[in-house]
């Protein structure tokens, strides 16, 4: 193993990588873990985030097996559909499912209505099982990066640990703040829905960069904290009014 100003280059630049890719898992994770008790929600950001380094992990550490799920395993519409583009498929598909729930939900539903829907539905085993199936699905991504910016399987593993932690130092704060935020709970949903559409789309091969999302979606994100801010101060200067007779 050998240590040198390009390799440290290369582990900085996948970690940060890395972090980037995994902003829709920690999305995700947010979102399912609003239903749960609070006093779990942070061991469910643990297990889910601990979830996902050990898929990443597994599908880095087993890449022979990983090239054959590229081999066409039958044909639709005269495409040949692949392992992986099944993954891709099935995991879309639940999660523009899941969010076209949550946001009719979020909409529709009072929040005493959602409280009451979730009251003994939602529990720990099944919401960690709902993140590390979509976790699968999102370490694909993560595993075909690095194995294209990097050439050293410890680089790889390195930085998808590094990125791993420094999710788990940040998303306890993103969560809450998303879920204190109704309208960043749609956006956020939102998010997860165009994500999901390009998993189906890629599914088929059509391939489209999630830069495209990660830069429409950045920029609502600032009109929102701006719109947020406003309201913060408008709300400020209403309950520093002084009263009149």
């Amino acid at each position: 193993m050998s240590i040198t100003g390009e390799t440290l280059v290369s582990l900085a630049a996948l970690a940060g990588l890395e972090i980037v890719l995994g902003i829709d898992n920690i999305v995700f994770i947010a979102i399912m873990v609003e239903r749960l008790p609070p006093v779990e929600r942070r061991l469910a950001y643990r297990l889910g985030l601990g979830a996902a380094l050990i898929s990443r992990l597994a599908l880095l550490f087993t890449l022979s097996w990983m090239m054959k799920l590229t081999r066409p395993l039958f044909e639709v519409m005269g495409r040949g559909l692949s392992g992986r583009d099944l993954i891709l498929l099935l995991g879309g598909i639940f999660l523009v499912f899941k969010s076209s729930r949550e946001i009719f939900e979020k909409v529709e539903h009072t929040a005493e209505e959602r409280r009451e829907a979730a009251s003994g539905k939602s529990n720990l085993t099944a919401t960690v099982l709902q993140i590390m199936l979509v976790d699968i699905v999102f370490s694909l991504d993560s595993v075909i990066t690095a194995v294209g910016i990097a050439n050293q399987l410890w680089v790889m593993a390195t930085a998808m640990v590094l990125a791993v932690l420094v999710m788990m130092l940040f998303a306890g704060a993103v969560g809450d703040f998303v879920n204190r935020n109704p309208s960043m709970q749609i956006l956020a949903l939102s998010f997860l829905l165009l994500i999901g559409v390009l998993l189906v789309a890629e599914g088929f091969g059509q391939h489209v960069s999630k830069g495209y999302v990660y830069s429409a979606m950045g920029f609502s994100m600032m009109v929102e904290l701006a719109q947020l801010r406003r309201r913060k101060k408008a709300l400020a200067r209403i309950d520093t009014k002084p009263a009149t007779d």
